[in-house]
């Protein structure tokens, strides 16, 4: 394997496996990225299995499943010793309108509670240095499950009204993966050109801050003034780490709605006091490397090879030209949420 180059080996519920070939682009950041990536494989850090497919219809994740387990958490939480009690319940009914569109505030509530449970990076909430390593995992998971849960909502609209912007995505997360500091170099890979994604690309995790980023507020808010804000934090991005995303929507940015979508986006960004240009706000997703489609499936069409994904829905392993590792645990383990409280317990 060359040193540019990484691959992700997924495997179906039969044990058949499906190799991911990527090549990484030589840049600062995607070299400093590939870095953090062979530090965690070197280190053996847990990937969170529980938020890696997002959007794929095929998931045994369902919207039912997803909602008995955010109603579990604030169980969970509502039974500690925490002085924080969350008075709500979500149901298809009020999470769901009668057009299959999600209704957001009601996920903005669900967001902010874990706003209030755990604080902002680097200024954490009482709450959550309160909390015993179990609770602040159900802290964790009402963050994890809510943006999980709005990705499947949308999925399911787009495939009834308009699949050709079906946009399934694999977020590869690692509890406790060291950040590094973002530099003005790393901003440069930033920019509202960057919103629109390509097939297969491989994008940087950079969303390590507590809150929601300039973009996510004008979708979730839909274009609303700051001052209307029902979210607490937007911040800039001043971190990241080996986390990606792989892009597996193919229209990403093409369509005249979402070109649309952009150009509020830089006039609500004008009006609110912001420079769109200003490559400081990391507004977008930095691209670091590419997935070698031909290589990985044969083929170039997004609907087959969502269709083959989607079938593979398990990261078994991981490797580069230097490092390797094997993650033979499921989600759907019986011990899932004791491995995830274990390891937050020996980090605490």
């Amino acid at each position: 394997m060359k040193a540019n180059e990484l691959e992700i080996v997924l495997r179906d519920d039969n044990n058949n496996y499906l190799t991911l070939y990527i090549d990484v682009y030589d840049t600062p950041l995607a070299q400093k990225w590939l870095g953090a990536v062979n530090h965690l494989l070197e280190n053996n850090h847990h990937l969170e299995k529980n938020y890696c497919f997002h959007g794929f219809v095929t998931s045994k994740r369902t919207c039912q499943y997803i909602l008995n387990q955010v109603n579990n958490t604030i169980s969970a939480i509502n039974a500690s010793t925490l002085d924080y009690k969350i008075n709500d319940h979500f149901t298809l009914e009020n999470t769901v309108d009668e057009n299959g569109r999600l209704i957001q505030s009601k996920l903005n509530d669900l967001h902010r509670y874990f706003e209030d449970l755990q604080g902002v990076s680097n200024n954490m909430s009482r709450h959550y240095t309160e909390a015993d390593s179990a609770i602040r995992w159900h802290i964790r998971q009402l963050n994890l499950l809510c943006h999980e849960y709005e990705s499947i909502v949308r999925a399911i609209r787009q495939l009834s009204f308009n699949p050709r912007n079906y946009r399934p995505s694999q977020l590869m997360c690692w509890l406790n993966a060291p950040r590094f500091e973002l530099t003005p170099e790393d901003c440069d890979s930033f920019g509202i050109e960057t919103l629109a994604r390509s097939f297969g690309g491989v994008y940087v995790g950079v969303n390590k801050a507590i809150g929601k980023t300039h973009w996510e507020v004008f979708l979730d808010e839909g274009g609303k003034p700051l001052d209307d804000l029902t979210t607490t934090v937007l911040r800039p991005q001043s971190e990241a780490a080996g986390d990606f995303d792989i892009e597996w929507g193919s229209r990403v940015g093409l369509d005249p709605i979402q070109q649309q979508q952009f150009t509020d986006f830089t006039n609500w960004l004008i009006d609110n006091g912001f420079d769109p240009n200003d490559k400081s706000l990391t507004i977008g997703h930095p691209k670091v490397a590419q997935v070698d489609l031909i290589k990985s499936f044969g083929a170039f069409d997004g609907k087959s090879i969502r269709k083959i994904l989607g079938r593979h829905l398990d990261v078994y392993k991981i490797e580069t030209s230097t490092q390797s590792q094997t993650y033979n645990y499921k989600w759907s383990d019986p011990d899932y949420q004791e491995q995830q409280t274990r390891i937050l317990n020996d980090n605490t």
